[in-house]
């Protein structure tokens, strides 16, 4: 692979081919993309979709909102250093072709904004209700008619692909979904593959898969424009992962690590001694520590040591990516970056803390289930009514229940995948509270 054409500014429906040396400076192709995002409403959903504690009332704690804020900040730090080193390595990318250090931040910094933006209401449990609502629920009658990689999607429903689907599907006055650049899309795409076939792998970019059948001629496109090495060929397709894909990851490690520990200490999930003592393992070499006995309550010593630790990370994993740039061009480096860090034993330390004591918390069980009951329902009452429409079998109440379906949700499909489908993608686009709303309409528990 090379960078000319992975960083292609190419966008749906282009017939020319878009130079960066020929960009308006004041704004360019790849910061459009992260304003198309911004003012997306599937992106402004996110502001009420759990991020790890769930519907909290506490100011502090995260939304996937805010967390997709933050992952898209580190992303473009990681992305501005990366690039600066690059242009260092490659200058051709910028005497011949124009880039500059802030194009790499730009688009790491979007793909990081968009990476939650297909996942379900209620966290990871909604992909996995979804997931087993196919695999053992009521939604196991359909697999009869789907073919293997269709039925596949479902049992495994992926935020990711979902993502990819969100930002890229067509709709009538919206050919290409939100037209992003395909530098972007690519990095975004951290899993280049299909459902199918799973395989026991340790390489990263295999452990889940980064699109839909429904848009699979979509991907294949975006691979053949960004020039991304075809790992398998037929039918069963996927493809070396984009490069900065590994920098967007990087961002979300970093986040979900320190971040969401934040988040467990001031709420008082970890005690702070305990915690403080993980963290300050990670930013020995630049802590202050007169500044740091100068402060004088929890949250401030916390939210210092994690700026320090943010940085050093960001640093790490920009050092690993430069060190192994070859190796990921040529699709063998087959880790996340901070799996490489020096910092490995510390951050294993710290996730490992959050799991027992976040992750498995009282709270966010409770989320847990509850996300399993209302996606259940949700799914069944609305394939119910989807297929029924189809089959000219619609009782009042199908038909009823359709109205609470957006125009831009396609029920009419001949095809049963593309119904289905359809369902589980709106259904993912809820918020937490209008699907809770929602499932307490279907039960007829509110009334105005």
């Amino acid at each position: 692979m090379n960078w000319e054409q992975l960083l292609s500014l190419k966008r749906f429906g282009d017939t020319n081919k878009r130079l960066r040396k020929e960009q308006n400076e004041i704004r360019l192709g790849f910061e459009v993309d992260y304003d198309r995002i911004i003012f997306s409403s599937e992106f402004r959903s996110l502001q009420d979709k759990t991020q790890v504690i769930p519907l909290s009332q506490t100011d502090f704690v995260h939304t996937r909102l805010t967390h997709s804020l933050e992952v898209s900040v580190v992303g473009r730090s990681l992305g501005r250093q990366a690039g600066l080193k690059l242009l260092e390595k490659h200058p051709h990318l910028k005497e011949v072709h124009g880039y500059q250090a802030n194009d790499f931040g730009a688009i790491v910094a979007t793909a990081a904004l968009a990476h939650d933006i297909g996942n379900p209401p209620f966290g990871h449990s909604g992909e996995k209700a979804i997931g087993e609502f196919f695999k053992t629920g009521k939604g196991k009658q359909f697999k009869p008619q789907l073919s293997q990689k269709e039925y596949q999607d479902l049992c495994d429903f992926e935020g990711n692909a979902n993502g990819f689907k969100i930002l890229t599907q067509s709709r009538e006055g919206r050919e290409g979904g939100l037209r992003l650049s395909y530098a972007t899309l690519g990095a975004l795409t951290k899993y280049p593959k299909e459902s199918l076939p799973k395989k026991k792998t340790n390489h990263i970019a295999e452990k889940k898969y980064g699109f839909f059948q429904s848009e699979k001629e979509a991907f294949v496109d975006l691979a053949n424009e960004l020039g991304l090495t075809q790992t398998r060929q037929g039918k069963d397709i996927s493809f070396i992962r984009h490069p900065l894909a590994f920098l967007v990851e990087a961002a979300d490690d970093i986040c979900y690590t320190i971040i969401d520990f934040e988040d467990g200490i001031n709420l008082g999930l970890i005690q702070e001694e305990f915690a403080l003592e993980y963290l300050i393992n990670l930013v020995r070499d630049s802590i202050n520590i007169n500044k740091y006995n100068a402060l004088t309550n929890t949250q401030d010593r916390v939210s210092y040591l994690r700026a320090l630790a943010i940085n050093a990370l960001i640093n790490e994993a920009v050092e690993v990516f430069m060190k192994n740039e070859e190796d990921i061009l040529k699709g063998i480096f087959s880790t996340a970056l901070l799996d490489k860090s020096k910092y490995e034993a510390q951050i294993n330390d710290i996730i490992k803390l959050s799991v027992e004591n976040i992750y498995q918390s009282k709270e966010v069980i409770d989320k847990e289930i509850a996300g399993y009951e209302v996606i259940t329902q949700l799914l069944d009452t609305f394939i119910a009514a989807v297929n029924n429409k189809f089959k000219g079998e619609a009782s009042n109440y199908n038909k009823l229940i359709l109205k609470l379906l957006p125009e831009t949700i396609k029920i009419d499909g001949s095809q049963m995948y593309n119904r289905l489908i359809s369902v589980c993608h709106y259904v993912s686009s809820l918020s937490d509270s209008h699907a809770v709303l929602t499932y307490k309409k279907l039960k007829g528990f509110q009334f105005n």
